[in-house]
């Protein structure tokens, strides 16, 4: 290794690590990234963006299903399994090599191989060749290790009958019948991808509602969608042990009464959560600290350990690969002594690319209310509005939660098509600290989508026009 002394060093190239590496580049600082398997990490290559292209695949053939509904004609619609995973994975390896020109373009220097922290400020680095390691050193060093998938004792992932999102991303063939054990993003994601291409698929999720940190009126909402696409969902129940066939497993699930039923299924997913990878990096020999399983860090990313920082995934929730960016930048800012601001957890949206879609940013009522704020609620459904009917879309809702005295937008929830793009319009306004005023007097164009928000903010407010 011919370099060897770097002013910041970043241990995984995910969203976090290749951001904060080319950010630190632009900041005239000398930066190295080190990675184990995949430039992108797990969002470009075995998450966010794999699983969108498999989402866009059952989108389009649920309309080509639905094509009378438009006036059109497709008869004998099919798929090609093969082909359809060939595309997601083409769109993953686009989007790896382009963080790999990024890098190169902005001079940060890239290392194949598996790093280990010896002390503050040093870095061990083993390469796919498994020479001895060679030591590297800087005055930051950044962790970016990310997560992986979590996994219930006695339910543990074989590859083959018990899959992780890993290999739900790559079946060899389609499942009649699947389980999924979570309704979080990653389980309802997928159990939407499947039942789209017609796999009779079951929900199990062990809280309340699906989507359980969703407020829980656009959970129900979202509920009543997917099962009428034909997604059979059960609540408040958990799965409690497995016995595998040979090309098939037999599930008992415990309801919160005690009482279990048997559900026999060609596969299972398990999506219940990520823990982030914290081991065999060499933490016990700084003084970092680790709390449930990831990297405890202060408002800026800093550890307990004077120039070791954490950021993304392992430095906690919301584990969300937008997070981990952000998080990148502030931290390298902070590191060149640029004027920072902490991060808002509560402005952090949350996007859910099921169908219909979900997405949120803030309090649900529930917790504004115990937030001790009197809240004023505003609601409006997509059959009220002309963009949706046109599209054929219109079941959803747009729910917005200010605060009564101020006028404070404190939550923004939808569901609905295409809510994923809609929701950044509410972050902007929260970001703003704008208010209902703001938003009532702010001109939304005709004929979009966006109008809804418009509506749900004046219905707060007793001014609704199309509902």
């Amino acid at each position: 290794m011919a370099d060897s002394k770097f002013d910041v060093i970043i241990i995984g190239a995910g969203p976090g690590g290749y951001v904060t590496a080319i950010r630190a580049a632009q900041l005239g600082l000398k930066a190295c990234v080190i990675e184990k398997q995949h430039l992108g990490g797990i969002c470009l290559n075995w998450g966010c963006i794999p699983t969108k292209a498999l989402l866009r695949t059952a989108e389009i053939y649920h309309y080509m299903k639905h094509a009378k509904d438009y006036g059109l004609s497709a008869d004998n619609v099919s798929f090609d399994l093969k082909a359809v995973v060939e595309r997601s994975r083409g769109v993953s390896k686009r989007l790896n090599g382009g963080v790999g020109h990024l890098l190169k373009k902005n001079k940060v220097t890239v290392i194949d191989g598996t790093a280990k922290l010896n002390g503050p400020g040093k870095v061990d680095v083993t390469g796919k060749d498994g020479k001895a390691p060679s030591s590297m050193t800087a005055p930051h060093i950044i962790i970016a290790t990310g997560a992986r998938p979590r996994a219930l004792p006695g339910i543990e992932p074989d590859k083959k009958l018990i899959w992780t999102y890993f290999d739900a991303l790559v079946p060899d063939k389609m499942p009649k019948s699947m389980l999924v054990i979570g309704s979080g993003a990653i389980g309802i994601e997928f159990a939407s991808f499947y039942q789209a291409l017609g796999c009779d698929v079951t929900v199990v999720e062990v809280m309340k509602t699906i989507m359980p940190i969703e407020d829980e009126e656009i959970s129900i909402f979202a509920r009543k969608q997917m099962e009428k696409l034909g997604l059979k969902i059960i609540t408040e129940a958990k799965v409690t042990g497995v016995k595998k066939g040979a090309d098939n497993v037999t599930a008992t699930i415990e309801d919160g009464k005690g009482k279990k039923t048997e559900l026999n299924v060609e596969r299972i997913i398990s999506a219940v959560g990520v823990q982030g990878n914290i081991e065999g990096i060499g933490l016990e020999t700084t003084k970092v600290k680790t709390d449930r399983g990831c990297i405890v860090v202060d408002e800026y990313l800093r550890t307990a350990e004077k120039g070791i920082y954490a950021i993304g995934d392992v430095a906690g929730p919301p584990m969300l690969a937008h997070k981990a960016e952000h998080e990148g930048v502030i931290c390298i800012e902070t590191i060149a002594g640029l004027h920072t601001h902490p991060m808002d957890k509560l402005k952090i949206p949350g996007c859910t690319y099921c169908h219909p879609q979900v997405a949120s940013v803030g309090l649900t009522e529930a917790k504004a209310k115990a937030a001790g704020h009197e809240v004023k609620v505003g609601r409006f459904q997509f059959l009220g509005n002309g963009k949706a009917i046109a599209l054929g879309q219109d079941q959803g809702l747009v729910k917005t939660v200010f605060d009564k005295k101020t006028g404070q937008l404190l939550g923004a929830h939808m569901v609905g098509a295409e809510v994923t793009e809609l929701i950044q319009g509410f972050v902007v306004a929260m970001n703003l600290e704008t208010t209902e005023e703001d938003l009532m007097h702010t001109v939304f164009p005709h004929p979009t989508l966006s109008e809804m928000m418009h509506e749900s903010v004046l219905d707060a407010y007793g001014r609704v026009i199309h509902m």
